[in-house]
Order: C-alpha cells, then sequence, then structure tokens
C-alpha cells in the first residue's frame, strides 16, 4: 500500500497480512514488501526466511545495484567476492554491484534476513519464477534465460562450493 502526502511524497506500507509470501526451495521462505515500482526506484525490499536444509543462493552478481543483508535472527553463510563471512544477528553487509556473492544459513542454523537492492529492481517477477520453479509449474532453464532482466548474472566458485559441500 502507497499513500502520497500534499508535498507528492510516497510513504509505503506494507501490512504483515498483506505481504506476498513465496517459497523458493526446502525450508525457504521469501516475504516481499516493496518492490521498485512502488517506491519510485529507490529500493527493493524482501525478508528471507532460511531454514537449516535451505539451499541458498548460487553464487552470482548484480550489474546495477547494491544488495544490502540485515541479518535479524540466526547465522547466515555469505561468499563476498573470494571472501567467506558468517553473520550473526543485528550483522549488517553491503555488497556493491559486479561482487559475486551467495548466502545460506550457516551451516546447522537458521537465518532470518531482511535484504535490500538499492536503486530498486523490479524484481518481484524473479522471486514468483523461482517459487513456480520449486512448484515444477516453470523450468530452471527459465531461471538462467532471465539473467538480463533481473540482473543476476550466475558465476562459479570453488571456495562456495567447497564450504556448502563442508557443511
Amino acid at each position: 500500500m502507497t499513500t502520497t502526502d500534499l508535498n507528492g511524497q510516497a510513504a509505503v506500507l506494507v501490512r504483515a497480512g498483506q505481504a506476498e509470501r513465496l517459497t523458493d526451495g526446502p525450508g525457504s521462505l521469501i516475504t516481499l514488501f516493496a518492490d521498485s515500482d512502488s517506491t519510485g526506484g529507490v529500493l527493493t525490499s524482501n525478508r528471507a526466511t532460511l531454514g537449516r536444509e535451505a539451499a541458498g543462493t548460487p553464487v552470482h552478481f548484480h550489474t546495477r545495484a547494491t544488495e544490502f543483508f540485515f541479518v535479524l535472527d540466526g547465522a547466515l553463510q555469505v561468499l563476498a567476492g573470494e571472501q567467506l563471512l558468517t553473520l550473526h544477528q543485528g550483522d549488517f553487509l553491503t555488497v556493491p554491484p559486479r561482487l559475486p556473492h551467495a548466502f545460506a544459513p550457516a551451516p546447522g542454523a537458521t537465518a532470518d534476513v531482511l535484504v535490500l537492492f538499492s536503486p530498486g529492481m523490479a524484481r518481484f517477477d524473479y522471486y514468483r519464477l523461482l517459487d513456480r520453479v520449486n512448484r515444477g509449474e516453470a523450468s530452471p532453464a527459465e531461471i538462467a534465460a532471465s539473467s538480463e532482466r533481473y540482473d543476476n548474472h550466475y558465476v562459479d566458485s570453488p571456495i562456495w562450493r567447497e564450504a556448502r559441500a563442508a557443511g
């Protein structure tokens, strides 16, 4: 929901019961808050709630936006370039454009994370695509074909592969 004051400035309010929730894999819930169309392109925001069994994201980078992570609860394992980090409740991380990164719950942990992109990117349809793939209604090839549209460019990282295999 968006409201506008007399100066034309918009406040975006999303009530907990109104937020769209999607599942992109076992143990992974994405709650959609505000996409670029509702924020005037300023940001895109969602919440990732990751169970112990959640695979997390593959290694990727964005060319146009900085991605921000704020850990609400639990522990999040993150690849940022060639650094492997573990973020805990209250930790904040900024990942600039073009820096390969990935994230998943730390081994043996769950993670609840606020994720922001700035400037905003129309990403909600990307999350909906992940949900359709998870339900068997779309092909993983559609994710690969959407790289340019959603500014998700997938790359390989031996560091991430080894870290996730060890966990």
